[in-house]
């Protein structure tokens, strides 16, 4: 087994689906030697692998610092099933699209890869998956041993086409340290919307010599902005049409507007030159709203003895965002027994261990999870199992791509002010609607 690639930050940004298109693909299926529909290659029926099966594949996945816990997983597959062989390669998350964009065109899929909840449907619906139903019907696969919100977000149109390997929900990362140093207690519990933004505010005043702010509002609706609008009692995306122009969306947006306009977090600017994660891991930012996967990120850092995790603040109610990324197999390889039976095994509870174990992300099996939790003792990370009792689904459809390149154009202007909230939701309303009416 060989790795290739270079380090990536273990972010899922949901920008980075901006390089998949729903035309494109439409291209890609045809130029890989099918029709619409046809997948570049009917998926085989599913057979369960004997011990002498032999294959040699490749894996796709974009974040290098799960490669050590990957190696593992594969190591004990091939104790099973010595005669495969795997190769991994590691694309950044930024370029990750581009590239499988790219190998869908012209019919070179990997075996098996790594799959997003806002790509999957652009891909299932073209016919670039191949279907676990097989799987599922055999007994190899139980959809009950994952979080419900994540295998329907990898079913479409009744079949499911993604284990999830792992899951994540959203939460507070605080700097202990600052909070000390700005003569603040860190709260304890649930807290509400007023007690954040006003935490917030009174670190970024008494550490502004320092150049320290309470926390930071950022461009990524995963981790900021769709958590607010659910905790306003709104929605992204609802009956297919776009919901920002209501009262709701508007109100979780305006969240972010209020604590930029207090001072309470850096400015668009600012967060456009420094991201919110690096104000934090440099020691700059008291609270940084982040998944659960920025633990392997905190790793040899100097922060990482301070660091506390706390609940996001309830406003309506209480909610975060729950995502997670899962292994899937092209349609088109020509290795799919071999291909599926490492899909399976990932997915499995030896594997699943191994990865929690790694302490980079929360393994989706559930029953696992201790590992993930054992794995930065002092800091809390329970609070982002517990968030499973309140986390709401991110938002998808099959025209993610589209209108994720709305959002990115049209809310800075309202998260810094420059124009009205309202008008600002209601242009991103009117054009996301013509995006999710084409399909």
């Amino acid at each position: 087994m060989t790795t290739t690639g270079s380090p990536a930050r273990p972010a899922r940004r949901l920008r980075g689906a901006l390089a998949t298109s729903l035309g494109l693909l439409l291209v890609a299926t045809a130029c890989g030697g099918s029709e619409p529909g046809g997948g570049g290659g009917a998926a085989a029926e599913y057979t369960p692998p004997g011990d002498d099966l032999e294959a040699s594949l490749t894996y796709s996945v974009w974040d290098q610092t799960q490669v050590d816990s990957i190696e593992a997983n594969i190591a004990a597959f091939q104790e099973q099933h010595p005669g495969v062989e795997v190769s991994v390669d590691v694309t950044p998350f930024g370029e990750y699209w581009t590239k499988l964009q790219t190998q869908a065109s012209s019919g070179t899929l990997p075996d098996l890869f790594w799959m997003n909840g806002p790509n999957v449907q652009l891909y299932a619906s073209n016919d670039l998956l191949a279907p676990l139903d097989g799987a599922v019907e055999a007994g190899d696969v139980d959809p009950a041993n994952y979080p419900e919100s994540l295998i329907d977000l990898y079913t479409y149109d009744d079949a499911l086409y993604g284990v999830p390997k792992d899951f994540d929900t959203i939460a507070i990362w605080a700097n202990r340290a600052i909070f000390e140093q700005a003569g603040v207690e860190v709260p304890e519990g649930d807290w509400t919307w007023e007690e954040f933004q006003a935490t917030a505010a009174e670190i970024s005043q008494a550490l502004e010599a320092e150049g320290i702010y309470g926390a930071a509002g950022g461009m990524d609706g995963q981790t900021t902005y769709y958590d607010t609008i659910y905790q306003a009692g709104g929605s992204v995306i609802e009956d297919g049409e776009s919901a920002y122009d209501t009262p709701e969306a508007q109100a979780g947006i305006d969240f972010w507007r209020e604590l930029i306009e207090s001072g309470g977090s850096p400015t668009m600017a600012q967060l456009t030159d420094t991201t919110a994660d690096q104000w934090f891991t440099s020691g700059r930012l008291g609270m940084y709203w982040g998944g659960s996967w920025f633990r392997a990120a905190l790793t040899d850092t100097p922060v990482a003895e301070d660091v506390v995790v706390l609940p996001l603040p309830t406003g309506e109610e209480q909610a975060t965002v729950i995502h997670g990324v899962a292994n899937v197999v092209a349609a088109s390889s020509d290795q799919q027994q071999a291909a599926q039976a490492l899909q399976v095994f990932l997915a499995g509870e030896e594997a699943q261990r191994q990865l929690g174990e790694a302490g980079s992300v929360i393994p989706a099996y559930t029953g696992t999870q201790d590992t993930f939790t054992e794995s930065m003792p002092d800091a809390d990370l329970q609070v982002f199992l517990d968030a499973l009792d309140y986390a709401q689904p991110l938002p998808v459809s099959e025209s993610t791509a589209e209108w994720n390149a709305l959002e990115v154009e049209l809310l800075p202007q309202a998260f810094s002010g420059a124009e009205p909230v309202e008008e600002v939701t209601t242009e991103l309303a009117q054009q996301m609607d013509a995006v999710l009416a084409e399909g």
